[in-house]
């Protein structure tokens, strides 16, 4: 890169000296458009719930969404991204309940289809808040069989579809599902369906607060290094991008997004896709609890935010939207 210019003749302090100059000089800004609020949902009627690990975050009956959705249309956020509660004595070895049209998920997009026809919808293509172990595949011979599972993993997105799910999400992480869920779609005339692939999802050790959320993480005895990506590594995620592209994706998600923001950078140097960071629950927590005990400015939400624009991703799916968006309309 060439430097231009030189102190005193040139003095960069001079983009910097009100508001309206910086950002008429911004490169990165952040808009209600670009965001995505996870919400989770759960069994029985009236209830609003608090989750532990994530202040501000709730878990809503059913009868409840129109709560937060009613904040969701006001700030126009285009999309949500809704995660289920399931109850224990709903779940089994084999994730039945998600192929159950009556389930959590499936009631919430008849309820958003019906009343927010306005509002986006992405769901989750996995077994993790369905089955009693908290996998994302099942479980055979010690394993979690990459083949049996997306036999499952192909009538759980036709029935999202078929719910009116806007966003089918995989993230999974078995080789091969985003086309044969593509294919199943397809056959069954789905060709509006866009599937945003979890395509580089990394073992992490942040998504503790939202295994609590679900209720998964006092079921997992063992980790998902089998099938999710190591975070040691950097190229193994152009061949899951470059795989699903193939497959038939149409957007990727990097997951978690605050400590991969190099991969994002990498992946859309690479790769002509619309770039989704997923700011998991941990980066979340970390920040949330640093701002309510006012160790950290409410502003570095935002500041997070950016990050995820600069290193070049389009959206970002984050628990802070609706506080990032009341901020945004408030300025």
């Amino acid at each position: 890169m060439k430097i231009i210019g030189s102190y005193p003749k040139t003095r960069l302090r001079r983009l910097r000296k009100s508001p309206w100059m910086r950002n008429l000089v911004s490169e990165n800004n952040i808009s209600s458009n670009d965001l995505i609020l996870p919400i989770f949902v759960r069994e029985g009627k009236n209830k609003v719930e608090k989750i532990r690990s994530m202040p501000g975050i709730n878990r809503y009956s059913i009868d409840k969404l129109p709560l937060i959705l009613n904040q969701v249309k006001k700030y126009k956020i285009p999309m949500v991204a809704i995660f289920p509660n399931t109850p224990n004595f709903k779940k089994d070895e084999l994730g039945s309940e998600a192929l159950n049209p009556n389930n959590l998920v499936c009631r919430s997009l008849r309820l958003i289809k019906k009343r927010f026809p306005k509002i986006g919808t992405m769901c989750d293509v996995a077994l993790d808040p369905y089955t009693s172990h908290g996998h994302d595949g099942i479980i055979i011979k010690n394993k979690i069989d990459n083949d049996e599972t997306i036999k499952i993993l192909k009538k759980q997105a036709l029935l999202q579809a078929k719910m009116g799910c806007d966003v089918i999400a995989p993230s999974d992480m078995m080789d091969g599902r985003v086309g044969a869920i593509r294919k199943a779609l397809d056959n069954e005339k789905f060709f509006d369906i866009s599937i945003l692939s979890y395509a580089v999802k990394y073992a992490s050790n942040f998504y503790g607060p939202f295994r609590e959320a679900v209720g998964s993480r006092s079921k997992l005895k063992k980790d998902k290094k089998t099938y999710q990506m190591d975070y040691r590594n950097t190229f193994d995620s152009f061949r899951e991008v470059g795989f699903d592209l193939k497959e038939g994706a149409d957007m990727i998600i990097v997951k978690p997004g605050m400590f991969y923001l190099d991969i994002i950078q990498k992946i859309k140097n690479n790769f002509s896709v619309p770039i989704i960071a997923y700011q998991v629950s941990g980066e979340y927590s970390l920040l949330k609890n640093a701002i309510q005990k006012k160790i950290l400015n409410p502003d570095s939400a935002i500041e997070s935010i950016l990050s995820f624009k600069r290193a070049g991703a389009c959206a970002i799916i984050s628990y802070f939207a609706i506080d990032i968006a009341k901020i945004i309309k408030s300025n």
